[in-house]
């Protein structure tokens, strides 16, 4: 028997009492949700954009596309001048795709997708720039309040994405768009 298969079997025999989950008794701030969503997504370098209308969102697509852009509407009543192709590699040169949000988290910046909202579930990654639309009144406080509202089938996909993606793990340095879409607009539709 090798070194670890040694190792996993003892940690297999181990036991441990059962302990209870921590209660956390966090009072949320839920005063002016869209105001501390705003500042909290300025933080993570994305940008927030107040809007009553998809007709609002559309005239955003419209000009993505009279600048040459590829993009993609993933919203119901959106269109852009691309389609979802049936395979996620040929998504690559999308500049702007637009999702639809299930909810937004105010202390983070963050919005939950799905992705039975998004068609691959690479499409809010892949893209240049990523754009999602979340109803004003689908705003949580904390993480606390959002997590139970997390409704997935089995075997699907969700992620909170909370502005562009970085990372500076590599000399130290801040690289925006590394691992993901170099900015992040949200609508907020009220």
């Amino acid at each position: 028997m090798s070194s670890r298969d040694q190792i996993l079997q003892a940690l297999g025999q181990i036991t441990l009492p059962d302990q209870p989950l921590p209660v956390i008794d966090v009072e949320p701030n839920t005063e002016d949700l869209p105001g501390q969503y705003e500042a909290s997504l300025a933080k993570v370098g994305g940008t927030l954009v107040r809007v009553t209308s998809l007709d609002e969102i559309q005239t955003y697509l419209n000009d993505r596309m009279e600048e040459g852009g590829q993009v993609m509407s993933l919203v119901e009543g959106l269109t852009g001048n691309r389609e979802l192709n049936e395979q996620a590699h040929d998504l690559r040169d999308v500049d702007h795709t637009l999702v639809s949000a299930e909810f937004a988290v105010a202390e983070n910046g963050a919005v939950f997708i799905k992705d039975t909202v998004t068609g691959h579930r690479v499409a809010p990654y892949i893209t240049e720039h990523l754009a999602a639309v979340v109803k004003a009144d689908a705003i949580y406080p904390t993480m606390h309040q959002a997590a139970p509202a997390i409704d997935l089938a089995p075997g699907s996909h969700g992620a909170f994405i909370a502005g562009p993606s970085k990372t500076a793990d590599i000399e130290q340095a801040l690289v925006i768009g590394a691992h993901g879409a170099s900015s992040m607009t949200v609508f907020l539709l009220s």
